[in-house]
């Protein structure tokens, strides 16, 4: 069975067609992260070892896919979200947390734009609230190429220690370079809690001193 399924995913990223499926599920993850494709870059990077997908057009298709993917989620945020913030009263309780978040992200959104494109589900987030919050396009636009050729390359780079470390069954290859991208974005995302926590707990002692 694990034969058959190994041949069949064989024959599916070795295929000419893999990298517009990569293309196609990195840039629907962008917007819409039920699409695995964090998962599939892993297993082009899996299969990469033979040669056959080629790493580096792996990590190219996968950028790009994911550079137009965040884009299409930015302009979601700043078409329909700046709107429904523009109705909010100025001063009103609902309205806060954006003008919060429009500060913020004003500050440092570039490095939470580059460490949230490690976390799925919270890239999506992230982009779609930068843009909610007017942050400036070519910025973003910057900033966002750093992140998508980082994860890119992490992601083919992952597969491609995992096709290297089970070479003769890649079906243990591909559980490997997943298990380890599910490991090291928990490790990502205690730390960016735990760094949250701190920030929070000196706001409020702040507060008290005041």
């Amino acid at each position: 069975m694990f034969e058959a399924l190994a041949d069949l995913l064989h024959a599916a990223v070795t295929s000419p067609w893999v990298y517009l499926a990569l293309f196609a599920a990195a840039a629907l993850d962008g917007f819409f992260p039920v699409v695995p494709g964090e998962s599939l870059v892993i297993t082009a990077g899996v299969f990469a070892v033979s040669g056959e997908p080629n790493l580096a057009a792996v990590v190219a298709v996968a950028a790009l896919g994911a550079f137009v993917g965040d884009h299409v989620s930015y302009l979601l945020g700043r078409n329909g979200g700046r709107r429904l913030i523009e109705r909010l009263p100025p001063h009103s309780k609902k309205r806060a947390p954006f003008s919060w978040a429009s500060r913020t992200l004003g500050e440092r959104g570039g490095l939470v734009l580059v460490i949230c494109r490690y976390i799925p589900g919270l890239r999506t987030a992230t982009t779609i609230t930068l843009g909610t919050v007017a942050y400036p396009l070519r910025r973003f636009a910057a900033f966002d190429v750093i992140a998508v050729v980082t994860w890119a390359v992490y992601s083919a780079l992952i597969g491609y220690l995992g096709g290297h470390a089970f070479e003769q069954d890649p079906i243990k290859g591909v559980a490997f370079g997943i298990g380890l991208a599910l490991v090291i974005t928990g490790l990502v995302e205690a730390v960016r809690y735990r760094r949250r926590r701190r920030e929070q707990e000196t706001g409020e002692r702040e507060l008290i001193h005041r």
